[in-house]
């Protein structure tokens, strides 16, 4: 395990943290926000980093730059508050923990910590939003991690039922009123609904109540796998959504939320997910469904998810 400083992106005060099977880079100069995870030796980064955002500090707007970062949901104003300004920082064994300081008007302080482990690509990461305030605050942590453009999707969906022995329903699918279901990216099949990022479409997004466990994106011969959970019985954001995922033409995002809270001052919510990167692999012969499965068994078993 190596955590040393180093420069990216055209900021200074960067840190790199590795191991013999990944590598991330954090930047301290604005954040939170984790800005490669790549698979050694050689690999590509499978994180979209926007070139046009990057080097830069103190914009009065807020700047989404890529990478993964941390946000508060429900999407509103208090959303998109800048978080342009320098992190403060407490260096770990395995990682880094992560601080933005509260700021008026809302006062909510963000923390993210992010650990690698010392034998796999496996990253933790645990977002905590705290009010700092003197009135109520009702929020969500929010996690997005912005991919790499030119990847698939994978989601996988609960098993199948039969009727009349399945009554009850078993997900919610949440769309909102760009998401055009009818979009040749979006493939709903029985086993995975699968989503294509590609150069020349209009924005979609999907919400789900999710109990799968994981999402992953096969992207450049390397296979990205998100795991998250999933709180039985709390409320989540917009209908009910634990994951939800978004493309445009530029990029495409896993996100995850924690439940929404009502936090006095003082009190933190916050939900942790975890990564793993598998790299230098053969794509599938055939993204049917059975193949698709066949191929990610390994995998998913590895990760302990089958």
């Amino acid at each position: 395990m190596k955590i040393e400083p180093t420069a990216f992106g055209g900021w200074a005060n960067c840190l790199r943290i590795a191991n013999e099977h990944a590598e991330l880079i954090i930047t301290l100069d604005v954040g939170p926000r984790v800005l490669c995870y790549s698979h050694l030796p050689g690999g590509k980064n499978v994180l979209k980093a926007s070139a046009e955002e990057l080097g830069k500090v103190g914009e009065a707007e807020f700047a989404a730059r890529g990478g993964h970062r941390i946000w508060l949901a429900p999407e509103n104003e208090r959303t998109y508050f800048p978080d342009n300004s320098p992190v403060t920082h407490e260096l770990l064994s395995n990682g880094v923990r992560l601080e933005n300081p509260a700021q008026a008007p809302w006062q909510i302080k963000k923390e993210l910590k992010i650990t690698l482990a010392a034998e796999t690509s496996e990253v933790t990461l645990e977002h905590r939003a705290t009010n700092a305030g003197t009135e109520p605050a009702t929020l969500a942590t929010w996690g997005i991690t912005v991919m790499e453009p030119g990847g698939l999707e994978i989601i996988p969906r609960p098993p199948f039922g039969e009727h009349p022995r399945d009554l009850l329903p078993n997900s919610i699918q949440v769309l909102w009123p760009y998401t055009d279901t009818a979009d040749d990216r979006w493939r709903w099949g029985r086993e995975f609904i699968t989503l294509r990022q590609t150069p020349h479409s209009s924005p979609t997004k999907l919400g789900l109540m999710h109990r799968m466990k994981w999402v992953g994106y096969l992207t450049r011969h390397a296979l990205f796998i998100k795991t998250f959970g999933y709180e039985e019985g709390a409320t989540y954001p917009d209908f009910g959504c634990n994951f939800e995922t978004f493309t445009s033409a530029q990029m495409l995002e896993i996100e995850t939320l924690s439940p929404l809270r009502t936090l006095a001052p003082g009190e933190s919510v916050g939900h942790t997910e975890s990564w793993r990167l598998f790299g230098s692999i053969p794509e599938p012969h055939s993204l049917k469904e059975d193949a698709l499965a066949d191929w990610l068994e390994p995998f998913l078993s590895k990760m302990g998810l089958l």
